[in-house]
């Protein structure tokens, strides 16, 4: 597996004596002074790592701005604390905006007992769209269990964490290793009872690294999972991708807007269609995450090579040393 892989990191910002901490001072503290506290641990990390700092510029480079890796990362910090709060039941679902997009689609489904195939992303706070489901706080009549599929090896801590804070969650967590014949079955078991399916379409598998799917993003070509728009077609459900984004990228007070839209992609088709479908799918998905990747390139949390360029064999001497090796082949 090549080091470049983001599996090959530790969970960032998230070892187990980081998330106990946390997770004492959630429930003495009010969430005022967590949010505070995000802001000298965001700039110590910005400040202790190198990998993190150019990673954050490369690919705010890409995006075409002149941007800073700090505010990236104290974007980063800030939204960890979200997602205990999301978890712990603090966050008051008024501050989670809808737009007049499939909102309405996703709600009707799910309100005659349909399940929906849902691919979200690191844009953002991905425990928000969990957490709805998770307290009941959907809009829809009934509880709808959710099934997200990650990767339990790089956010162990970080799982534990939420069980903890949550244990009655109607959230199933899937091991993405883990997944097989029976695993599918299994999914679609769960979807033809209503429930909900989640997985990242941003992150490529460490068991098939070589299974990509090769997409144009943020003017390069970047390597996506095969996996999840896979496993989409083998579902046979409408797949909706989800995102939601913090109003102002640095805010002790936080807003989210929440985008929802529906795949104009269907499976109802035939095996010899399904390969076309799938890059259709993912293709679909990558110019959504570009899109709002422009609108608020501080909240995408992948500190790692996305686009998997090599290492430069020197560091350049002239000023622009930084973005000479980002770009490097």
């Amino acid at each position: 597996m090549s080091d470049s892989h983001w599996s090959t990191h530790k969970e960032a910002a998230a070892g187990y004596w980081h998330v106990r901490l946390m997770l004492i001072f959630f429930r003495i503290l009010p969430i005022i002074f967590l949010r505070l506290i995000a802001f000298p641990v965001g700039f110590c990390y910005f400040l202790f790592s190198k990998r993190t700092r150019h990673q954050s510029r490369c690919y705010l480079q890409r995006v075409g701005k002149k941007l800073s890796p700090l505010p990236h990362i104290l974007a980063f910090s800030l939204a960890l604390v979200e997602k205990v709060e999301a978890w712990g039941g603090r966050v008051s679902f008024r501050r989670i905006h809808f737009q007049d997009d499939d909102i309405g689609d996703l709600m009707s489904r799910l309100e005659r007992g349909e399940g929906a195939f849902l691919v979200s992303s690191h844009l953002g706070n991905m425990e928000f769209i969990r957490a709805l489901a998770g307290f009941n706080q959907t809009g829809v009549s009934r509880e709808i269990p959710v099934n997200a599929i990650v990767d339990f090896t790089v956010t162990a801590h970080f799982n534990r964490m939420l069980n903890e804070l949550n244990p009655r969650s109607v959230m199933r967590l899937i091991n993405a290793r883990d997944m097989g014949p029976e695993t599918i079955i299994l999914l679609l078991e769960r979807l033809a009872a209503g429930e909900l399916v989640v997985i990242a379409g941003d992150r490529t598998s460490p068991n098939a690294e070589s299974r990509t799917l090769p997409l144009a993003f943020l003017g390069d070509e970047a390597f996506f999972p095969y996996g999840p728009f896979f496993l989409a077609a083998l579902m046979k459900v409408p797949v909706y991708s989800v995102f939601a984004l913090r109003q102002k990228d640095v805010s002790l007070s936080s807003h989210y807007t929440m985008h929802i839209h529906r795949a104009p992609v269907s499976f109802d088709c035939t095996r010899h269609e399904r390969d076309s479908r799938i890059a259709e799918l993912a293709r679909w998905f990558a110019s959504l995450l570009e899109r709002y990747c422009k609108e608020h390139p501080y909240q995408w949390y992948n500190f790692y090579d996305f686009w998997h360029t090599a290492a430069a064999p020197s560091v350049p001497a002239a000023a622009d040393a930084g973005e000479e090796m980002c770009k490097q082949p």
